[in-house]
């Protein structure tokens, strides 16, 4: 058994285990066992709970006490298992003897998504019970992701059942279900819809069943997604349609092809990762990573576990080359020891003129150094890429330090860059978000913290004095309940105005409100709270908890605890709520405060209406916030309260990545208000009475930059290269818009050339372009006027950078030693050395990977050699993918390889674009892995084929002398593809999304397109689109991707990520298939997918007409032949009779059903096949 396991939906099985052995550990895992659980705080010791996995819903769930559920996660999130103490939490045991676990029971197991894992570090009390459940999770997650569509759909909606069936019963309210279908995208209009769609049984009890949710749930998807096939309506087959079993992905290139490992390295597209750290759930795509000298060791391990047993073919290290000569000799000898004889020592054939195929070099590990000249024992070599300050690599310094924020006095965490005569510093970052992240679950996951009732909404703190509260409580219930018509038990709790410490719950029975102390009393230092003194609970939050499960018992009655009642009016004791405010005097407030964050909220004169003003981007914005009954509705989220609308979206953004953050009255005014108001944040030129509303906001011209070079085809068309910026840009219909540049007014260009920007990115700062933090910079200042002097008065060790020219000062915090180092190397202002010196024995061990400078003369010659590699900034790549050298590069990657990697200054691990890299032939094209962006996810795409190895054969016509990739090819294609549906898509924020569809070519520069649907109004769960054929012609489909992406229009009219899915454009099946979608970093979403039609007519040698004729109008550049429609009837037939089979053989009924249902499916897809053998017989 290996230490590590990781995951994927394609790869082999763990174990293969016999049905007794496997219903033998889901018995015991299910029954589960105690385990320790380790934490990374040294505030927190380890402790016990139970560990039972559930095996309705897949989820693992962790309990102190009887039923008391403390955590639980999703099997389907599991990435890894690793055997042994292999986390953090584990470290601070190692020196304690009497604390520390055997090594033997310990095994860690990492979950969760968006590249960020978490850890959950366990002992068990045996080896044997270790091995249970390692086994038995590697065996659960294997057979959660192969899990069939309808199995997986069942364990879903168990999920979303349970989630809300707190007491167990197997039944939930009506209301609870209207609140559960908003959580999985789906609005209620009303409780009428829900009584109409329910048995009458179910609403006499005023409960609904798991076995009617899921009745419910059906019909929900089948009422309005039937419209998408008019021959087939049936619920199961409409299942089968949007399923991963119909997926248009080509399965079989999830294996890789052994004979298609022969060629060079240099004919491979090989996955390279850019300062990622190498992982098991990355590893199965990455075949090239970076390599630095820290915690060696660990690294060479991690290696180990994590790469070379997740694949066969070889690994590639690149060194970052920053260490002495003894670090270099430590690091080769760890090399040696750790990786034995996978470690690549000697060439393949000394007598080979080219690098050896991947086939080769199976199991193999190649390091990329510096490598000596012959004969030398060490020689300082000059670095190949040329010196830039705007590097950040190149600087003296760099870090975290503090700034104090004007306004609410507050230190924040600014990234700081020294060079030798410059200090550069960011906006607001964070000083360690990992780790911040990983804290914050696990306080969330495992500490019951004191205050956690303040944000609930059962809880109403002081309600008055004297028996003003009581009073008040009665009120709040008596009106909530009769208004809404909740029920027996409703609630809420009040602090006590007579006991200090003491609450008091006020509860709605029969009728009318009553009223019951709870006691709390101090234990040991801690506080204690209870209604009776036999039942005694450690938080407020675990008392009501309990008896919202078990009844409050008394001589008079028995009842739970149902409905909390929500806070209605107190936002008006907050600071930032004006009763009586005006639009313009809230603007000139937020005029006086020009920091992004400043806020307000104030009352409008509609009835029952708010308006949120604020700042975001420079500018003065406002939106509705409309008091709908007893809930506040924002666009389509919903609230309880004002005040709980305001503090979520003090911990989310509201607009773009703004966040409420400054509360403005006339108090805050006075202190951090500026005199003269800014006017220029005013409306950015919108008319003075306009409202932000969901949907509605006018089209204004925007700025775009050219992704792409444009001929002009037509007097009235705009010709310009890559870059260029077009400004005053009219949004017409039909894929082309107007602009101006170089001195022509709205002529006309391709929509699908170009990308929309901010005015402010058209023109950029020239020393925000230079700075080594790129769009990052907030300021800089010259190292040579700056004084630093310390602040004594300060309650920190505070120093004060002074700028004699500029007159700027900034306040820097930061602890002593950190301080002291940068307070010496400011001094000095000493350049770093660039001669570095390589040690013999780390030069012995790099064979075929040699970086070298570029020399472009040498192409094509005796003088290149294939051992000799070069690495390109991508801003020096983007000199040699071009038009005039881009065949000469391609000719220069047939014999040897090329690394490209990302610009120094993208300090926040954004991605370039990759295509046309990849098109030119470079091979080793580093990405940052743990960035999620369309470049990642395209990265993602190509190496899914051939069985994610991390190597692509690039297509053979590369290696044609007269290949030239920026000519379009003689044989061209076009895509019909129709949007039909989609299921389950995410939600994004608290409101029920609004989503639209963009479909994308992306490839060769002529090949580029971009289509999309329209939005369709608030429904996640189902949408649908009308029938719409959307058109691409395809030039070079060797070099091309289809993207599906899915946003939502939020209401702002703002387009916000929702889904995507990415696949290269040769590996696609035809017809009616399922699109499954992911997040942003390529991972599978539950359940997601879009049904979408497609076809794919080929061209021939035909005219080149217009860009415009053929975005608009492509198939009259198409003559396809009676053997092509012949094919294409054909290929329909074939994709019928897979359906048949696959359809059938997914059916997951009863034995009696499934024969009935089988024998009417068979016949009606008879009778269609028949139809379909005899038109191609007639043809």
């Amino acid at each position: 058994m290996a230490a590590t396991a990781g995951f994927s939906s394609n790869g082999p099985v763990p174990w293969t285990l016999s049905d007794t052995e496997v219903n033998s550990l889901y018995r015991d895992l299910e029954l589960g066992t105690v385990l320790t659980l380790f934490y990374s705080k040294k505030s927190q010791r380890p402790e016990r709970r139970t560990f039972q996995v559930k095996l309705e819903t897949r989820q693992i769930i962790w309990t102190r006490g009887t039923d008391k559920v403390e955590g639980e996660i999703d099997i389907r999130e599991i990435k890894e298992i690793r055997m042994g103490q292999k986390s953090r939490d584990f470290e601070r045991y190692v020196e304690d003897s009497t604390a520390r676990p055997d090594q033997a029971h310990c095994f860690v197991i990492l979950y969760g998504t968006e590249f960020r894992l978490k850890a959950l570090s366990l002992a068990a009390t045996s080896d044997e019970e270790m091995v249970m459940w390692v086994k038995g999770l590697t065996w659960l997650v294997s057979d959660t992701l192969r899990s069939p569509t309808p199995l997986q759909i069942e364990r879903w909606l168990r999920k979303q059942f349970y989630a809300v069936d707190r007491s167990r019963e197997d039944r939930i309210s009506c209301k609870d279900l209207k609140s559960m279908l908003c959580q999985v995208n789906y609005r209620v209009p009303n409780m009428k819809f829900l009584r109409e769609k329910l048995p009458d049984g179910e609403l006499r009890n005023g409960d609904v069943s798991y076995s009617h949710f899921a009745q419910l749930y059906r019909s929900l998807m089948f009422d309005a997604q039937k419209s998408v096939s008019h021959t087939f309506i049936c619920v199961c087959f409409l299942t089968y349609l949007f399923s991963k079993e119909n997926t248009i992905w080509d399965v079989q290139l999830d294996q890789v092809r052994p004979e298609d490992m022969n060629n060079p390295l240099s004919h491979y597209w090989i996955s390279s990762s850019h300062n990622t750290v190498a992982s098991a759930h990355t590893s199965s795509l990455c075949a090239c990573v970076m390599f630095s000298y820290g915690n060696l060791l660990n690294v060479c391990y991690a290696i180990i576990n994590t790469l070379v047993f997740a694949r066969s073919y070889p690994i590639i290290l690149s060194i970052e080359d920053h260490c002495s000569i003894v670090q270099q000799r430590n690091m080769a000898t760890y090399f040696k020891k750790v990786f034995g004889e996978m470690l690549l020592t000697k060439a393949v054939d000394i007598s080979a003129d080219g690098l050896p195929s991947p086939n080769q070099l199976k199991r193999k590990i190649l390091i990329k150094h510096k490598k000596l000249a012959e004969g030398s024992a060490y020689e300082e070599v000059s670095s190949s890429t040329p010196y830039s300050e705007n590097d950040i690599s190149n600087s003296i310094k760099n870090g975290i330090l503090y700034l104090e924020d004007p306004i609410n006095h507050e230190w924040y965490p600014h990234f700081f860059v020294l060079t030798s005569n410059k200090i550069y510093y960011s906006e607001e970052t964070s000083s360690n978000q990992g780790n911040e992240d990983e804290e914050e679950h696990r306080e969330e996951i495992y500490c019951n913290a004191m205050d956690q009732h303040v944000t609930e909404k059962w809880f109403h703190g002081k309600l008055g004095a004297g028996r003003d509260g009581r009073q008040i409580a009665e009120r709040l219930l008596s009106e909530y309940c009769l208004e809404t018509g909740a029920p027996d038990g409703s609630f809420l709790v009040r602090e006590s105005e007579t006991f200090v410490g003491d609450y008091t719950l006020s509860f709605w029975r029969s009728g009318r409100v009553q009223h019951c102390r709870i006691h709390s009393r101090q234990e040991a230092g801690s506080p204690k709270f209870y209604l009776t003194d036999n039942l005694v609970f450690d938080t407020l939050f675990a008392l009501i908890t309990h008896y919202q499960q078990v009844p409050l018992r008394c001589n008079e009655f028995e009842m739970k605890l149902t409905e909390p009642v929500p806070q209605t009016n107190a936002h008006e004791s907050k600071e930032w709520y004006h009763a009586s405010l005006s639009r313009s005097q809230a603007e000139n407030m937020l005029m006086r405060v020009p920091r992004d964050g400043a806020f307000l909220v104030r009352k409008r004169t509609e009835f029952n209406s708010f308006a949120i003003s604020f700042r975001a981007e420079g500018k003065i914005k406002h939106c509705r916030v409309q008091q709908e009954g007893q809930t506040v509705v924002l666009g389509t989220s919903e609230f309880d309260s004002l005040v709980d609308l305001i503090s979520y979206y003090e911990k989310h953004p509201l607009y773009r990545k703004m966040k409420l953050r400054y509360p403005i009255n006339e108090e805050t005014l006075e202190k951090i208000g500026t005199a003269e108001p800014d006017y220029g944040s005013l409306y950015e030129g919108r008319n003075p009475g306009f409202y932000v509303e969901a949907n509605q906001m006018p089209t204004f011209k925007c700025t775009v930059r050219a992704m792409y070079e444009y001929k002009a085809q037509r007097d009235d068309e705009l010709s310009f290269s890559k870059n260029t910026i077009i400004q005053n840009v009219d949004k017409q219909e039909g894929g082309w818009w107007k602009g101006d540049y170089g001195g022509k007014k709205q002529l006309w260009f391709p929509a699908n050339y170009v990308e929309e920007i901010s005015p402010t990115a058209a023109e950029p700062d020239r020393s925000v372009k230079n700075s080594p933090l790129g769009d990052l910079l907030r300021g800089s200042m010259d190292v040579s006027s700056c004084q630093i002097v310390s602040k004594r008065d300060a309650k920190a060790p505070v120093w004060q950078y002074f700028s004699r020219l500029s007159k700027v000062i900034l306040e820097v915090f930061l602890n002593i030693s950190f301080l002291f180092n940068w307070f010496h190397i400011l001094e000095e202002g000493k350049m770093m050395e660039r001669r570095k010196k390589i040690a013999l024995e780390l030069s012995d061990l790099v064979i075929y990977c040699r970086p070298v400078p570029f020399d472009e003369d040498k192409i094509g010659t005796e003088r290149a050699c294939f051992r000799d590699m070069s690495s390109f900034p991508e801003t020096k790549a983007e000199k040699y993918v071009n038009r005039i050298k881009g065949k000469k590069f391609l000719q220069y990657n047939r014999l040897q390889l090329s690394r490209i990697y990302p610009r120094g200054q993208r300090l926040d691990s954004s991605n370039y674009d990759p295509l046309p890299m990849w098109l030119c032939g470079s091979q080793l094209v580093a990405l940052n892995f743990q960035t999620a962006d369309k470049p990642m996810q395209m990265n993602q795409a190509l190496f899914m084929l051939n069985g994610r190895s991390g190597y692509v054969l690039q297509p053979s016509i590369m290696r044609d002398d007269t290949f030239d990739p920026f000519d379009r090819h003689s044989l061209r294609g076009v895509e019909p593809i129709t949007v039909l549906g989609a299921r389950h898509l995410p939600k994004h924020g608290r409101g029920i999304v609004c989503p639209l569809i963009e479909i994308e070519v992306c490839g060769a520069e002529y090949d580029n397109a971009k289509q999309r649907t329209d939005s369709e109004a608030d429904n996640g769960l189902n949408p649908t689109w009308p029938r719409k054929p959307f058109r691409f012609t395809v030039c070079n489909p060797s070099f091309a991707f289809l993207r599906f992406v899915v946003y939502e229009i939020d209401m702002f009219n703002d387009q916000n990520f929702l889904a995507q899915a990415t696949f290269p454009i040769n590996c696609l099946k035809t017809g009616y298939r399922s699109v499954p979608l992911k997040n942003s970093y390529s991972e599978d979403l539950e359940l997601a997918s879009l049904l979408v039609h497609m076809d794919i007519a080929l061209g021939y040698h035909g005219r080149e007409g217009s860009f415009e004729a053929r975005y608009q109008s492509p198939l009259e550049d198409f003559r396809v032949s009676q053997e092509t429609l012949l094919d294409n009837e054909s290929r329909r037939y074939a994709w019928l009779k897979d359906v048949q089979f696959t359809f059938l053989r997914h059916l997951t009924f009863e034995s009696a059903q499934k024969k009935y249902f089988c024998t009417c499916v068979s016949k009606l897809f008879s009778e269609v096949l028949t139809r379909t053998a005899v038109s191609i017989k007639m043809s």
